[in-house]
């Protein structure tokens, strides 16, 4: 993988701290700035609920919300997509790539078109289950007495050209709600509130907390099959394992963001070129660092071309395929 010279590296504890403060101080602008822009008094009273009343609803209903539930997505993709690297032991490997995503998006597209009266905290599990569906797909097609990381990879791209294909079919049938499932498509997070935090959260502290439980695994996986079964891992039971904790992140953070290209593949190369390979170290930075990328990208989606406001899905598309490029010239 890509990685700087170990001498360079500052110690771990020190990396994840600055990369928490990088995204403490990402949330805080991001807060900020808007339509409404605020000084730092005025966003520092507006979470301690004084000041002015206009400042406490901008920072508390409209911002604080929208902020933490793209810092939970964030985090969310980028541990999927250092699980999905992990699992296939392929640099270019993420859940919108492998296809989690694209089942995610086909089940929450088919709630949205088929039973728009849905209330909101059904979406996700519909989500989870359909990137579950996806992961499923994939590890049988992949199967062949074992799970060949290869395999794993090139059945996930298939399935997800076959899932997107499903998912327009869908809304190009349906006559309910297009727009909204465009816009899914796209990704984005305009007008996410504290209702999407809280069907979010409870999916991300438990899958997350199994996630870097699970980091030894990654570690043994790293050395190879063979290797593995040697130090007693059962390495077909531990990659199904973390296939499953993949489609938990992917689909509930697609169920309230749509579809994100590229946070998982960028994010993992961005923890592992500062902190090496060490999963337990990059399990952790990998989340801060997906959460500070997409607060930033949203806050840049919103006041870009303010006051029309760009899905965010577009500025992690413009960033990521540029990154994508170079990693496949420089992987393959």
């Amino acid at each position: 993988m890509l990685t700087a010279a170990p001498s360079k590296r500052l110690p771990p504890v020190v990396t994840i701290v600055a990369a928490g403060g990088l995204l403490l101080v990402a949330m805080g602008v991001a807060v900020a700035l808007g339509s409404v822009r605020l000084g730092p008094g005025q966003v520092f009273d507006g979470l301690f609920d004084r000041g002015d009343p206009v400042a406490r609803q901008i920072v508390w209903q409209l911002r604080v919300p929208r902020v933490l539930v793209a810092a939970l997505v964030g985090a969310n993709l980028g541990l999927a997509g250092v699980l999905l690297q992990g699992i296939t032991r392929n640099p270019l490997a993420d859940p919108h790539i492998l296809g989690f995503s694209a089942g995610a998006g086909l089940a929450a597209i088919a709630v949205l078109v088929i039973a728009p009266g849905t209330p909101v905290q059904l979406v996700a599990p519909a989500a989870f289950l359909g990137s579950l569906a996806s992961a499923a797909v994939v590890y049988a097609l992949a199967w062949r007495g074992g799970i060949s990381p290869v395999r794993f990879a090139l059945s996930g791209v298939a399935v997800a050209a076959l899932f997107t294909a499903l998912s327009t079919a869908v809304i190009a049938t349906s006559d309910l709600f297009t727009q909204a499932t465009l816009s899914f498509l796209a990704g984005g997070l305009f007008g996410r509130d504290w209702s999407h935090f809280k069907q979010l959260w409870p999916y991300t502290v438990g899958a997350g907390s199994l996630t870097l439980l699970a980091a030894g695994w990654l570690n043994i996986l790293a050395l190879g099959d063979d290797m593995a079964r040697g130090l007693g891992l059962r390495v077909e039971r531990a990659r199904l394992l973390l296939a499953v904790l993949a489609a938990v992140l992917t689909g509930s953070a697609v169920a309230v963001s749509g579809l994100l290209a590229f946070i998982g593949l960028v994010v993992p190369h961005a923890a592992r070129l500062v902190a090496g390979n060490d999963y337990r170290v990059v399990m952790p930075l990998a989340a801060i660092l997906g959460a500070a990328l997409l607060v930033v990208a949203d806050t840049f989606a919103r006041v870009a071309l303010a006051p029309t406001e760009l899905p965010v899905g577009i500025v992690t598309a413009v960033v990521g395929a540029p990154a994508f490029l170079l990693l496949v010239r420089t992987r393959t």
